[in-house]
């Protein structure tokens, strides 16, 4: 586990082989819940990035700025009052001290694109080490509710953006 400073990271527009690669990444257990599934059933189904038109409204892919590696992904869904954001870092990528850069980066960009909107994000409870990293970028749980993932009925807790203490 390597905490160097996280290397200068950039947010573009998601293309398709990005998506294709990151349909690829394997997370170790228990992380694992995370994976998408194949890049075909994602098309087929017009599920997320999978889906040409929420890929260019909602997701953006993270890169290495100095050699443009592709690290990450994040998704800025829009509702009525909130930007909801989430992200997901390359495998080989966690565990790096990479989080709270990234996610300042995230915040950083929806409060660019929608500079009155609330910006919060969901978690499950278990996942001590992204809460961790939320709440050092400056989120609070505001709330806690079970809802439907692809994995099953979750519970999580709604964090909230509250700037940097």
């Amino acid at each position: 586990m390597s905490h160097l400073a996280p290397p200068p990271l950039t947010l573009e527009p998601m293309t398709e082989p990005d998506g294709r690669e990151v349909c690829r990444w394997r997370y170790p257990e228990p992380y694992h819940l995370f994976r998408w599934p194949p890049w075909d059933d994602m098309v087929k189904q017009e599920r997320e990035f999978g889906d040409p038109h929420i890929r260019a409204r909602q997701y953006l892919s993270v890169r290495t700025s100095d050699d443009e590696r592709l690290v990450g992904y994040v998704q800025l869904f829009p509702m009525e009052r909130t930007v909801r954001i989430g992200m997901g870092l390359r495998p080989d990528c966690c565990d790096r001290g990479w989080g709270v850069h990234l996610t300042r980066l995230v915040v950083q960009e929806a409060a660019r694109r929608r500079p009155d909107a609330e910006i919060d994000l969901e978690v499950e409870k278990w996942n001590r080490r992204a809460i961790r990293t939320y709440e050092k970028a400056g989120f609070v749980v505001t709330d806690q509710y079970d809802r439907r993932a692809t994995h099953g009925i979750v519970s999580v807790y709604c964090m909230v953006w509250r700037g940097m203490a």
